[in-house]
């Protein structure tokens, strides 16, 4: 455990970090799983941009490394564009 005073808060501080970005990481999964089971085009193309905002979020703080967000948001884009050509087919 930690001596210090600077090194008490220090822990404090990374526990409270990895809590938030714990929820934030899971609630962002919960989204992608969610809209990976989407079947309709159009409920998918309106989740989408929320989805990829909170893939950027992830990165920007570091939870997640900046090129895995962008292979997610590619995979899912990707996604979503294949079931708007079978819609359209």
């Amino acid at each position: 455990m930690a001596n210090h005073k600077a090194t008490k808060k220090d822990a404090r501080q990374a526990a409270k970090r990895r809590e938030r970005n714990r929820y934030y990481s899971k609630t962002t999964r919960n989204a992608i799983r969610k809209l990976r089971a989407v079947t309709d085009a159009n409920e998918a193309s309106e989740k989408l941009p929320s989805v990829m905002s909170m893939i950027d979020k992830l990165a920007k703080r570091g939870v997640i490394h900046r090129n895995k967000a962008a292979n997610l948001k590619s995979k899912l884009a990707k996604k979503i564009n294949s079931l708007a050509g079978a819609a359209g087919n």
